[in-house]
């Protein structure tokens, strides 16, 4: 009898732990499936500005895409022509350093430090480095990752949903007086945010070409060794210092 009491007991002790276990995983599906429900409620302003303040660093995949419009002798009916396309990794630390790591089609590597960009091609075995500044600002890596408050050097404007998207257009400001304003090459930048995170950048110049990049697997805030953004080019590489 007093086994059968013991085995009742470590029996109704065990259905304790799992019914414990089992609210704890439920309550936190709810919150998870909460936060990303108010996340995706708010706007793809407000979602840009707490991604930007809360992101100190992150890391993830991208898929950059230069597109144009159909010439006069292509079919008008298929939309935008993809001309060239590039994927590979980032990863950044603000504010201000970041690594955009093509591997397809072909090796490169855009690394802002800080203080300088460097552009390192494989196949050519070269190093072209410049000082941080316009050429820095020309990057869409620089427009997400580089700075620590959008609000002063864009104004945010919600756009439209599309893609499953909340787009947000940054229109540089006018100010004169402010660092930054009025030196990037695009007529217009949007983001795609989605459950507080940026899924597309699209960038469009004054001649109509657009470069769409879209991002995945960002893992926010990982923690990064001291000289994840230091490079030195290999022993025998072609070093190329632009002023």
């Amino acid at each position: 009898m007093a086994v059968i009491v013991r085995f009742c007991v470590v029996l109704l002790n065990k259905a304790v732990i799992l019914q414990r276990f089992f609210s704890v995983v439920i309550i936190g599906t709810v919150i998870l499936l909460s936060n990303a429900a108010h996340s995706q409620s708010e706007s793809g302003a407000d979602q840009l500005r707490q991604f930007v303040r809360n992101s100190k660093t992150a890391e993830g995949d991208f898929v950059q895409q230069q597109l144009r419009a159909p010439k006069a002798n292509e079919p008008q009916d298929k939309g935008l022509k993809v001309v060239r396309q590039t994927q590979g990794r980032f990863v950044f630390q603000r504010p201000g350093r970041f690594i955009w790591d093509t591997d397809k089609p072909y090796e490169q590597k855009l690394i802002a430090d800080g203080k300088q960009l460097i552009l390192w091609d494989k196949d050519l075995n070269q190093a072209t480095i410049r000082p941080a500044g316009q050429a820095l600002a020309a990057t869409p890596a620089a427009i997400l990752f580089g700075e620590t408050a959008l609000d002063q050097h864009f104004d945010l404007v919600e756009a439209e949903e599309r893609l499953g998207m909340k787009w947000v257009t940054l229109s540089p400001k006018k100010n004169p007086n402010t660092k930054g304003s009025n030196d990037l090459p695009y007529t217009k930048i949007s983001v795609g945010m989605a459950n507080g995170l940026p899924k597309a950048l699209e960038l469009i110049d004054g001649l109509g070409s657009v470069v769409l990049v879209t991002l995945d697997k960002i893992q926010l805030n990982v923690n990064l060794p001291a000289n994840r953004f230091t490079f030195t080019p290999p022993a025998g590489a072609e070093v190329l210092r632009l002023n």
